[in-house]
């Protein structure tokens, strides 16, 4: 959408961050069975770009268990319009801790 571009029209890093957070979230929802919210996040590169109206997919992989916490490497692809084309337009690297009903930090394996 054009609030999602940079001043120069292609789509702003931003945006791609926030989906990179999206698609890492809910691998740690699922390897956690429940919330998990991030705590810190690093490690951004943006080697591509995208257009407005490119296809983005995002591929998250858990790289760190810890006791309350997930670290998950997160990669975006950007696949154009009209064609086959690929490349990687974003990654980065998200810490989630799993939280309770409570929202204080609680351990993966009383995860329920």
């Amino acid at each position: 959408m054009p609030t999602d571009l940079n001043p120069y029209g292609g789509v702003f890093g931003g945006w791609l961050m926030s989906q990179l957070a999206l698609g890492a979230g809910s691998l740690a929802s699922r390897v956690g069975r429940g919330k998990a919210v991030v705590v810190h996040a690093t490690d951004f590169t943006f080697p591509g770009a995208m257009r407005v109206g490119d296809e983005l997919t995002v591929y998250a992989e858990l790289i760190v268990q810890g006791r309350t916490s997930l670290t998950i490497a997160a990669r975006g692809e950007g696949r154009e319009r009209n064609g086959e084309a690929v490349v990687e337009v974003a990654r980065g690297q998200f810490k989630f801790v799993l939280l309770d009903d409570d929202d204080r930090p609680r351990a993966i394996d009383k995860a329920e």
